[in-house]
């Protein structure tokens, strides 16, 4: 543990959906995680809009932090000093802030779909897909709804941008969660001919200003985002014993650092990231022809272009029925860990039909844009002929969970988007030769789960900090290949051509029954709520 003891130790934290997660590594060779800790969180939904409570950001943050210093204690040191830090949180969302920095509403997270009228506008105007949870989309959609903030707003920003600053006191953020913001130049900044569009177009509200006053400034990866100061210090640990100065990494966007994670920074690479929402990223080798409303236009960390696949429902649903069966263990008097639970209904999955027996599963808690939803349904359908047993059951949910994924995949195959590798992670890959093999199956692709991605976002934003603080002078996708991934185990999954007929018919079912999905949503409102135009839309 000398390297915790002598400040060499780098620090990641990511905000995720259900998790804060904060990562310790060894700043020169990031591969050694030395420490980790974790707080669990969960989005409410309060007056129809997805958040997350303000002073449960502060709270879970200091409570991840605690819990990796208590881990570094049982190792017998003690953690006063770090050679770097970096924040990474959920992409996109809205977070509105005064001259004096306070927050003006509740943070609206990535899951809102509230947002349609305002996307539409921006799409036609800046002649590039504009999504719902889009950063622009929520600023635009306040300006249409004349919410009363904003006569008081100066800037708005990322969560990862916004416990960046109170951290460090720098009003920046990495070029991949900035692309969540509003679209990226090929200069790696904010698109000037598209800012000069919306300044016109919003003149009114602007008022002599432009757009890129409200926004942060844009920083590659391994760029000067400042230090750790003593305020920042003071917030991550307020027992006082860390000290600041640690260079501060460009936060970034769950996005990048999965890229990060998975050595997916390179044209003709992608990663898929499943967790509460499910995701996949492919950096591209050329534009795309056309403009796709299921095809949002991102960059990595180092700025190069990216196409992302966004479904705002991933694994939820599935935890949900896991949670299920690990009360029945339990009232059966057979209580089981939360990996055995999964360990023993996926591997049930693998028993399933093909095409999951005529079972559907809808995974949708929220509003799904590829699907063409505001709002979302869970839902299991089947035939009187389907074949439901547990098997199929769980096959379909884990089906469920790259459904919307595959739709939005197509369309990229439809482009002729090159891929020669997708890697994998996230907490329904952790039993060995599952979810790979149904994903390969519904991508039609390899997939490779690595051993170098297990903590996630967290290692993949500790890796961005070291690069930082390293200040090697290399790019990114070289300092990932010859210090990061040079020596990484890897199983990669080739699709089993049964598998991607099974998911192929399962998809086809999949799309017709999304009538019902929508029959849902309008049959059965929100519990407490009259109206289901009044839900998440």
């Amino acid at each position: 543990m000398s390297a915790i003891a002598a400040g060499r130790g780098v620090l990641g934290i990511e905000l995720g959906s259900t998790r804060i997660k904060a990562c310790l590594v060894d700043a020169s060779d990031p591969t050694t995680v030395l420490a980790v800790g974790s707080h669990e969180w969960e989005n409410a939904l309060e007056d129809g809009v997805w958040t997350y409570a303000e002073d449960a950001i502060w709270s879970g943050l200091q409570a991840a932090y605690a819990d990796l210093v208590t881990d570094v204690r049982r190792q017998g040191a003690e953690l006063t000093d770090l050679a770097g830090i970096g924040v990474s949180a959920m992409m996109h969302g809205y977070l509105a802030l005064d001259e004096d920095g306070t927050l003006l509403v509740p943070f609206r997270t990535w899951r809102n779909t509230s947002t349609g009228a305002a996307a539409a506008e921006l799409t036609d105007l800046l002649g590039v897909n504009i999504p719902l949870r889009w950063s622009i989309a929520h600023l635009h959609q306040a300006i249409l709804d004349d919410e009363a903030h904003l006569a008081s707003l100066a800037k708005i920003n990322t969560l990862a941008g916004w416990v960046h600053e109170k951290l460090t006191g720098r009003f920046a953020l990495g070029v991949g969660d900035a692309s969540g913001m509003f679209p990226i130049g090929t200069d790696g900044q904010y698109d000037r001919d598209r800012v000069a569009a919306y300044d016109a177009h919003a003149a009114a509200f602007l008022a002599g200003r432009s757009l890129t006053d409200l926004l942060p400034e844009v920083l590659p990866a391994g760029a000067d985002a400042g230090a750790l100061t003593a305020a920042g210090a003071a917030l991550l640990d307020p027992t006082g014993t860390l000290r600041p100065g640690a260079v501060a990494a460009p936060a970034e966007g769950d996005a990048g650092t999965g890229m990060v994670a998975t050595h997916a920074v390179s044209p003709r690479t992608g990663n898929v990231s499943a967790g509460t929402s499910i995701f996949a990223m492919v950096v591209l080798e050329r534009p795309l022809e056309r403009v796709h409303t299921e095809i949002d236009l991102v960059t990595t960390p180092a700025g190069d272009p990216v196409a992302m696949v966004h479904c705002n429902n991933g694994a939820s649903e599935l935890a949900s029925f896991a949670s299920l069966f690990a009360r029945f263990a339990a009232a059966s008097g057979q209580a089981m860990t939360t990996d055995a639970v999964y360990e023993t209904l996926l591997r049930e999955a693998l028993t399933g039909a093909a095409d999951a027996g005529g079972v559907l599963a809808y995974n949708l808690l929220s509003g799904e844009p590829i699907a063409g939803l505001a709002e979302g349904r869970p839902l299991v359908v089947r035939t009187p002929d389907a074949d439901f047993s547990l098997a199929n059951v769980m096959r379909a949910q884990v089906y469920g969970v790259f459904a919307t994924l595959a739709i939005g995949m197509q369309t990229l195959a439809e482009e002729g988007v090159g891929l020669d590798a997708m890697f994998a992670h996230g907490g329904v890959f952790r039993t060995a030769g599952v979810a790979q093999r149904f994903l390969a199956g519904a991508l039609d692709a390899p997939v490779t789960v690595g051993d170098t991605a297990a903590e996630g976002g967290a290692w993949g934003m500790a890796v961005l900090a070291a690069y930082a603080s390293a200040k090697t002078g290399s790019d990114l996708s070289t300092y990932l290949t010859d210090h990061v991934f040079a020596g990484a185990a890897s199983v990669t999954a080739d699709p089993v051509p049964a598998d991607v007929a099974g998911f192929a018919d399962y998809l086809t079912r999949y799309r017709a029954g999304l009538a019902a999905e929508a029959a849902a949503v309008t049959a059965l409102p929100l519990r407490g709520i009259r109206s289901s135009n009044e839900g998440t839309a």
